[in-house]
């Protein structure tokens, strides 16, 4: 019944770009749900293997902020959830995305795990669920499930090249943020081919400056 009723109310929207890499592992875990893929461009067979997992594809240019306002353009679900291409949801996640469609004036969140089983992941994920309690602030990569009717009442995603994620949920504000009782685990390559400190350390300054008012362009050259 789960899965009826997901199938005839919610797209997935996944904004790519040379995503090769993880985006198979996250299409499978989202099968026999519509998904929209907006590509940017990618050359490493991201195209392919959206397309053969069975995602609508459509392009947009780079930037994941008009990206992501693209796929929403395009779906046709009542309800929108929007996944980093390395980011999948755990074994639970339809019970809980059904759950939280009986809430259409909020929008909500998965927490955030890493795919790594280190200590220095642990220590990251007590920090963003920190971030997310006391801040309100989720990130793109925890996902965003948003009834249209809302994600249209707050203006959607800007065609931002970053922080459009921290654009919207600011939007949104903490009344109207609820947290989901299910991760999406997200792939740590990154932190472990920049370092756990650096990485950290970079995305903190990109949030600073975004707080301080710098251009998006500028702190996307920051962020790599």
């Amino acid at each position: 019944m789960v899965k009826i009723a997901l199938e005839q109310s919610l797209t997935i929207v996944v904004p790519t770009l040379n995503a090769a890499t993880g985006l198979g592992a996250t299409l499978a875990a989202l099968d026999g749900l519509p998904v929209v893929v907006v590509d940017a461009g990618s050359r490493d067979g991201t195209v392919e293997i959206a397309r053969a997992a069975g995602a609508r594809v459509v392009t947009a240019p780079p930037g994941r902020g008009g990206q992501l306002a693209a796929g929403a353009r395009a779906a046709e679900g009542e309800w929108l959830l929007f996944l980093h291409a390395d980011t999948r949801p755990g074994a639970g996640w339809r019970a809980a995305v059904a759950a939280a469609m009986r809430e259409p004036e909020r929008a909500h969140y998965f927490r955030f795990a890493l795919d790594d089983p280190g200590p220095e992941a642990r220590r990251l994920e007590r920090l963003v669920a920190w971030r997310c309690r006391v801040l309100a602030l989720p990130y793109g990569d925890q996902g965003l499930l948003i009834a249209r009717s809302l994600y249209e009442a707050v203006g959607g995603f800007r065609p931002l090249p970053l922080m459009e994620d921290v654009d919207l949920v600011r939007r949104l504000g903490r009344r109207r943020l609820v947290p989901m009782p299910e991760v999406a685990l997200t792939s740590a390559a990154r932190w472990r081919r920049e370092g756990w400190r650096r990485r950290s350390a970079r995305n903190l300054l990109c949030l600073s400056l975004w707080f301080l008012g710098l251009p998006p362009g500028l702190i996307r050259r920051l962020y790599g």
